[in-house]
C-alpha cells in the first residue's frame, strides 16, 4: 500500500514537469503513445534478460511466453533502449495506460538514463521492471530452452518470436546490439528452420 501511495505522489509531481519514459523491450519499437520527442539512451548497472513470463501479451495462462526485464549487474554494464518525453497534459493518461500494459508483473520506478549526444547528458525517467517477487517471473534457463519456449508461445499481442526478432532489429538500428538478445534470436532462427521446412512440405 505504501509503495502504491508513493507511485501516486510521484505521478502527481511528474505531471507538473517533464516526464520521461524509458523502454528497453517492446517500447523500443512500439510505444503506442504520443510523445514530444524520443531519443536513444541507456541505463548503467543493469542487464536485459528474457526471464519474465508473459501471460497477457506473448503467452497465455498455463503457457507463458518470455519477455525482458532488467536485472542488477556490474557498474559497467549498460542496457540501451528508447527514452520518450511525454506531453504534460496527457502524462497521467499515458502512465495509467502503461500501468495496464505492464500489469503482468512489472513495477514502475525511476532511473537515470544517459542520453549520449544530447545537451542534457542524462534524464530521470520512469521505467518498468519485473522482479523475482512477481508471480509471472520465470527466471534463468538454458538459452536453448528459452528459445524453444518462445517459438511455441503466442498471446493477445502476437507471437513471442516476433517480440524477440523485433527487439533485435530495433536495437540493431540504434547501433546498440545486445548480446543476450542476439544469441537468443540466433538460436530461435536455428530451431525454427526445421519446423519451417517441415511446414513447407506438408
Amino acid at each position: 500500500m505504501a509503495f502504491n501511495a508513493l507511485l501516486r505522489i510521484l505521478a502527481t509531481r511528474f505531471c507538473m514537469s517533464d516526464v520521461w519514459v524509458f523502454g528497453y523491450g517492446s517500447l523500443v519499437w512500439r510505444p503506442a503513445f504520443e510523445h514530444i520527442e524520443r531519443t536513444p539512451g541507456y541505463v548503467r548497472g543493469y542487464n536485459r534478460r528474457f526471464w519474465q513470463g508473459s501471460t497477457d501479451h506473448r503467452g497465455v495462462p498455463g503457457a507463458p511466453g518470455r519477455v525482458v526485464t532488467l536485472l542488477p549487474g556490474a557498474a559497467e554494464d549498460a542496457v540501451w533502449g528508447m527514452t520518450y518525453r511525454l506531453h504534460a497534459e496527457s502524462t497521467q493518461a499515458i502512465l495509467d495506460a502503461l500501468d495496464v500494459r505492464e500489469q503482468g508483473g512489472y513495477e514502475r520506478l525511476e532511473l537515470d538514463v544517459e542520453v549520449p549526444g544530447d545537451a542534457r547528458g542524462s534524464v530521470r525517467a520512469l521505467t518498468y521492471i519485473a522482479t523475482p517477487a512477481n508471480a509471472n517471473y520465470l527466471g534463468p534457463a538454458p538459452l536453448e530452452q528459452i528459445a524453444a519456449q518462445i517459438i511455441k508461445s503466442h498471446g493477445p499481442s502476437g507471437a513471442n518470436i516476433d517480440y524477440v526478432l523485433e527487439l533485435e532489429r530495433a536495437l540493431g538500428e540504434l547501433g546498440a546490439a545486445d548480446e543476450h538478445v542476439q544469441e537468443l534470436a540466433a538460436r530461435i532462427r536455428r530451431l525454427s528452420e526445421p519446423e519451417a521446412k517441415k511446414a513447407a512440405h506438408e
